[in-house]
C-alpha cells in the first residue's frame, strides 16, 4: 500500500512539473500593417522568463506555470499583457501615439530610436495614413511642423521646408531611402510619382541630409517606407468619390508562404468636371513587393513601382477672377504626362552580431511630357495668336548602393558606411507650336511647327562614398559624425546648333563635393532630452538650369550650413510630449531667376541667404478617447547679399515666405462607441510678401477640415469635409511683371468612402 501511494504521488508530481515546463508557442505582428516584429521582449509575470521574436515574429517561451502570464514589449508599441493558453496565441501590438518612442530608419539608413537621433526628424504613421484618407500628400505631409507642402491641384505640387515657397531643388524625395529621381534632374512635381497606396509611413528629416543621402537633400529629405509584406493574410479593398468630381479606389493584398512574404497594392483615381475649367486628371500607382528570407541571416527584398499619370494643366488666376469667384480658364489643351517605373533589389546579410550589409540595385525609367501653359507667349503684333512648346523630359537610371555596418564592444559605437553610383542618361526634348487665341484671350488649338527649340543628351554620373560613426562617450551622451563625398559629371551633347534657345556647345561639367554633420544627443532623465547639430548641404546646378537657353554654362553649386538644437520632454505619465527644433540655415550661391530686360529670365548665382527658425509640436492626450496635436513653425528669411537688375535687396525677406505656419488636429475616439472616431482640423498659412522688394503682401488663410469614421469588424465607413467653412484661399499667390497669380485653393469639398478588410484577428 505505501509503495502504491509513493508511485501515485510521484506521477501527480511527474504530471505537474510537465505541465509547468509546457512551452509557449506564437507569433507577434503589427496590429495595423500585419508585419512580423522582430526583437519583441516577451516575459512571464511569475516565473520570470524571457525571450524574443524571431525574424518573422515567432517565439518559443518554456517555463511557464499554469497562472501565469505573458507580457509583450517593443520600442514604438504599447506594451501588452496576455493570459496563457492552449493554442498558438498571434499577438498583435498597437503602435504607440507617442512619437518619442519611435523608431526611424531615414536619419542614418539604420533603424535607431527617434530619441537618439541628434537631428530634426517626424515620422508619420501607418495609423495617420489610415485615419487621414488622404487623396493628395499635403493633406499628412502639413501635419508636420516645419512642412508646407503646396497643393497645385490633382497631386501637382511644390514644396516649402525651411525654405520659401519655390519650386528649386532643395528638397530630396526618397523612396526606401532611394531618390525617386536622378541627381540633377529635379522636378517640383517629383511625388506625383509615389503609390500613396502602398505606403506604411512616411519620414520626414528638416534641415540638410546631404551627409547622408547627397545632393538636395537642403530644406529636408522625405523619405516614403514601402509596406513590408504581411505574415498572415491581409486584403483590402476601398472606394470613394467627392461632390466635386473626384473618384478613387484603392486595393492591396498581402500574405507569407514560407520564406516568402508577397505584397501588392495600388489606387486608380479620377477627376471629371471640377470647379477649376480645364482640370481632369488620371492616375494609375501599382507597386508590388517580395520578401524572400533564404534564413534568420539572409534575406532578399525586391519592389517594383509603376506610374501612369496624365492631368490638364492650367495656371494660376489674376486677382479679378480669384476674388470673383470666376474659375474659368485659359487654356483648352494644356497637359502633363509622367510614367515612371523604379525597380530596386535589397540583399540584406547579418553576418553576426557585429557585422551586417545591405547591397541594393536599382533601376529607373522615367518620362514627363509637357504642353505647359507656363511656356505660352502672345505675340505683340497679332492678338489672336501665341507661340509655346511641347517637350519631353525622360531618364533612365542604373545604380549601385554597398553598405556596411560595424557594431564595436566599446561605448556602443557602430560604424556605417557605404558607396554609391548611379548613371542615368537623360534627354530633353522641347518642339515649338504656333496657338490659335480667341477674341476673349483663350488659347483654343495649337498646331506643331516641326521646329525644334531643344534637343540634348546628358549622361550623368553620380559617385559618392559615405560614412556615420556613433558612440555613446557616456551613459546618456550620443555622438553621431557623419562626412560624404559626391561627385557628380554631366557629359552633355547638344543635337542641334548651339545658341541662345537651343542651349550650350557639347561639354562636360564636374561638381563634387564634401559634407559633414555633427551631432550629440544627451538624456537628461524623467524622459527629457536635448540634441544639437551642425550639417551642410549642397546642390549642383540641374540640367535645364545649366544648359538650356544657355550658350556658355556658369552657374556654381549652392552651398548651406544648418545649425541646430532641439529638446523633447514626455510628461503626464507618458500622456503628451513637447517635440522644439531651433536652426539657422546659411545659403550660398543658391540659384535664382532673374528677370532680363527683354523680360525672360535667366539663372544666375545669387549672394547670400539666412532663414531661421523655430519648429515645434505638442501632443496631449488627457484621457484614452482624446488626443490633442498642435505643429507650428516660426521662421524669417531674408536675403543678405542679392542685387538683381542694379536693385539691391540686401536684409529683405524672400517672397512666399510665410513667418508662421501652424496645423492643429483634435481626435476623439468614444469608449462608448467603438471604432468611431471624429476629428477636426485647422491649418493656418500666416502672411507673406509676394516679391523681393516686400511691396506687397498675401494676408494667408485659415482652412478647417472635419473627419468621421467608423469601423466595424472589417467595414468601414467615412466622410471627410475638407475646407468645411467653404473659405476663398490661395495655396499659393505670386507677384510678377505683368501682374499676380493665384493658385485658388478648393472650396468646401466633400469626400464620402468605404472599405473592408479581409484578415484575421488576434487571439
Amino acid at each position: 500500500m505505501r509503495s502504491l501511494l509513493i508511485c501515485v504521488v510521484s506521477l501527480l508530481a511527474l504530471s505537474h512539473t510537465t505541465y509547468a515546463q509546457t512551452a509557449t508557442k506564437g507569433q507577434v505582428i503589427d496590429a495595423l500593417t500585419k508585419e512580423p516584429l522582430y526583437g519583441v521582449t516577451i516575459r512571464t509575470t511569475q516565473s520570470k522568463t524571457r525571450t524574443i521574436t524571431g525574424a518573422d515574429g515567432t517565439f518559443n517561451l518554456a517555463a511557464t506555470i499554469a497562472s501565469d502570464s505573458l507580457v509583450f514589449s517593443y520600442i514604438g508599441y504599447d506594451a501588452q499583457r496576455k493570459p496563457l493558453k492552449n493554442n498558438e496565441l498571434l499577438v498583435q501590438l498597437q503602435p504607440s501615439a507617442n512619437q518619442l518612442n519611435q523608431v526611424v530608419v531615414s536619419a542614418s539608413r539604420e533603424a535607431s530610436v527617434r530619441t537618439e537621433t541628434p537631428v530634426a526628424i517626424s515620422a508619420i504613421s501607418k495609423e495617420v495614413l489610415l485615419e487621414t484618407k488622404a487623396v493628395s500628400l499635403e493633406q499628412v505631409l502639413n501635419k508636420v511642423s516645419g512642412v508646407y507642402m503646396v497643393n497645385l491641384g490633382n497631386e501637382q505640387h511644390t514644396m516649402a521646408i525651411r525654405q520659401p515657397i519655390g519650386y528649386k531643388s532643395l528638397f530630396l524625395y526618397l523612396e526606401d531611402g532611394i531618390p525617386i529621381r536622378a541627381t540633377g534632374d529635379f522636378n517640383h512635381n517629383a511625388l506625383i510619382e509615389i503609390n500613396m497606396g502602398a505606403l506604411r509611413s512616411i519620414e520626414v528629416i528638416r534641415g540638410p541630409a546631404s551627409s547622408m543621402y547627397g545632393s538636395e537633400a537642403i530644406g529636408g529629405a522625405i523619405n516614403f517606407i514601402t509596406q513590408a509584406p504581411a505574415q498572415i493574410f491581409t486584403a483590402k479593398l476601398q472606394a470613394e468619390g467627392s461632390d466635386k468630381g473626384y473618384r478613387r479606389t484603392d486595393f492591396s493584398a498581402s500574405n507569407t508562404f514560407g520564406k516568402l512574404g508577397v505584397y501588392v497594392a495600388g489606387y486608380y483615381a479620377a477627376q471629371r468636371n471640377g470647379i477649376i475649367e480645364h482640370s481632369d486628371f488620371d492616375k494609375l500607382a501599382l507597386t508590388l513587393r517580395a520578401d524572400y528570407s533564404f534564413n534568420s541571416k539572409t534575406k532578399l527584398i525586391s519592389t517594383a513601382s509603376l506610374i501612369d499619370y496624365q492631368t490638364d494643366q492650367t495656371g494660376g488666376l489674376d486677382s479679378t477672377r480669384f476674388y470673383s469667384k470666376e474659375y474659368s480658364s485659359q487654356h483648352t489643351f494644356t497637359y502633363r504626362k509622367v510614367n515612371a517605373l523604379r525597380v530596386r533589389t535589397t540583399l540584406e546579410q547579418n553576418w553576426n552580431t557585429q557585422h551586417s550589409t545591405q547591397l541594393t540595385a536599382f533601376y529607373r525609367n522615367n518620362a514627363i511630357g509637357q504642353n505647359p501653359f507656363y511656356a505660352i507667349r502672345n505675340v505683340k503684333d497679332n492678338p489672336l495668336k501665341a507661340k509655346g512648346e511641347i517637350n519631353e523630359d525622360a531618364f533612365q537610371s542604373y545604380g549601385l548602393i554597398a553598405q556596411h555596418k560595424i557594431l564595436f564592444p566599446f561605448l556602443n559605437a557602430q560604424l556605417i558606411s557605404g558607396i554609391s553610383t548611379d548613371y542615368s542618361p537623360a534627354t530633353y526634348q522641347a518642339e515649338l507650336i504656333d496657338i490659335d487665341r480667341s477674341e476673349t484671350g483663350k488659347y483654343t488649338n495649337y498646331s506643331q511647327m516641326g521646329t525644334s527649340l531643344t534637343n540634348y543628351k546628358v549622361d550623368l554620373l553620380n559617385t559618392a562614398a559615405y560614412t556615420q560613426f556613433e558612440l555613446n562617450p557616456l551613459e546618456r551622451l550620443k555622438a553621431v559624425a557623419a562626412l560624404r563625398y559626391d561627385r557628380l559629371d554631366y557629359y552633355f551633347d547638344n543635337h542641334l546648333e548651339p545658341g541662345a534657345y537651343t542651349g550650350a556647345p557639347d561639354e562636360k561639367n564636374g561638381f563634387k563635393s564634401l559634407t559633414p554633420k555633427l551631432g550629440m544627443s544627451y538624456d537628461l532623465g524623467r524622459s527629457m532630452g536635448v540634441y544639437t547639430n551642425y550639417s551642410v548641404g549642397f546642390t549642383p546646378p540641374q540640367i535645364t538650369e545649366l544648359y538650356r537657353g544657355v550658350q556658355v554654362p556658369t552657374l556654381k553649386p549652392s552651398n548651406y550650413k544648418n545649425y541646430e538644437a532641439g529638446g523633447w520632454i514626455s510628461f503626464a505619465e507618458t500622456k503628451g510630449y513637447l517635440d522644439v527644433s531651433v536652426y539657422q540655415l546659411d545659403g550660398r550661391n543658391e540659384i535664382v531667376a532673374v528677370r532680363l530686360e527683354d523680360g525672360s529670365y535667366e539663372n544666375q548665382n545669387a549672394g547670400q541667404t539666412r532663414h531661421r527658425g523655430v519648429e515645434y509640436t505638442f501632443k496631449y492626450a488627457p484621457v484614452q478617447t482624446l488626443n490633442f496635436r498642435f505643429s507650428g513653425t516660426n521662421a524669417k528669411h531674408s536675403y543678405i547679399e542679392f542685387t538683381e537688375k542694379g536693385t539691391d535687396f540686401d536684409g529683405k525677406e524672400m517672397a512666399t515666405a510665410p513667418r508662421f505656419i501652424s496645423n492643429t488636429e483634435v481626435c476623439f475616439k468614444p469608449a462608448t462607441i467603438k471604432g468611431l472616431r471624429l476629428s477636426l482640423e485647422w491649418q493656418h498659412m500666416g502672411k507673406y510678401y509676394l516679391d523681393a522688394a516686400n511691396s506687397e503682401k498675401y494676408t494667408g488663410y485659415d482652412l478647417l477640415n472635419a473627419r468621421v469614421g467608423y469601423s466595424v469588424g472589417g467595414l468601414e465607413l467615412w466622410t471627410n469635409a475638407l475646407n468645411l467653412t467653404n473659405q476663398l484661399y490661395a495655396t499659393t499667390a505670386d507677384k510678377y511683371s505683368y501682374g499676380k497669380s493665384y493658385r485658388q485653393g478648393a472650396p468646401r469639398t466633400i469626400h464620402i468612402g468605404v472599405g473592408y478588410t479581409f484578415g484575421v484577428k488576434a487571439n
